[in-house]
This record gives C-alpha cells, sequence and structure tokens, in this order.
C-alpha cells in the first residue's frame, strides 16, 4: 500500500508558517528542529492514518514530538488527507472544526 497524499487546509498551512516564523525568531537550531517534527508527523499520517486515535466522527490527531503541537487531519477522498489544523495544545480546542474542506 501506497502512502497517502497529504495536504493543507490553507488556514492549517497559515498555521504551520505562522509557528515556523515564531521558532525562527528564537533559532535557526529549533525551526529545523520544528520543521522535522511536523515533516514526521506528516510521514506518520500519510503512511498509516487510520492508526491515530479519533478526535471525533471524522477527524484524527497526531502530535508532534518535543513541539506542543497537534496535527488534526481528515480523509478528502481515496488515499487523500487534509491536515486541517497545526494547533498549539494551548489553544481552544476545536477551534478549527467549521473548516470545511
Amino acid at each position: 500500500m501506497s502512502p497517502a497524499t497529504v495536504t493543507f487546509h490553507r488556514l492549517a498551512a497559515q498555521e504551520f508558517r505562522r509557528a515556523r516564523a515564531s521558532y525562527a525568531r528564537r533559532s535557526r537550531r529549533a525551526t529545523l528542529r520544528f520543521i522535522q517534527a511536523i515533516d514526521a508527523a506528516l510521514q506518520q499520517i500519510a503512511d498509516d492514518p487510520e492508526r491515530w486515535p479519533l478526535y471525533d466522527d471524522r477527524h484524527r490527531w497526531v502530535k508532534t514530538k518535543k513541539f506542543p503541537y497537534v496535527l488534526f487531519y481528515l480523509p478528502t477522498g481515496e488515499d487523500r488527507l487534509t491536515i486541517v489544523a497545526v494547533a498549539h495544545a494551548s489553544r481552544r480546542p476545536g477551534y478549527w472544526r467549521r473548516r470545511s474542506v
């Protein structure tokens, strides 16, 4: 079975860019580690999307390693997944649930 194609909702992409910029203000090393953590989570999602726990009846989630971010995603087609949020763990839960894909 080949990995699923993973895309970002436009607001999730914006959240990722903002988080990356926040780490970039701290250090280049922190930025690279954050990007690697996001990439690892994306690879895990693509490789086995059903492995991760359900948040509700449609969405699943994966927490990044060593960073307080959670990626929420849902299937949007055969072998296609959409990241609907790159959420900081301290943000209001479920703020992203109304995003249409």
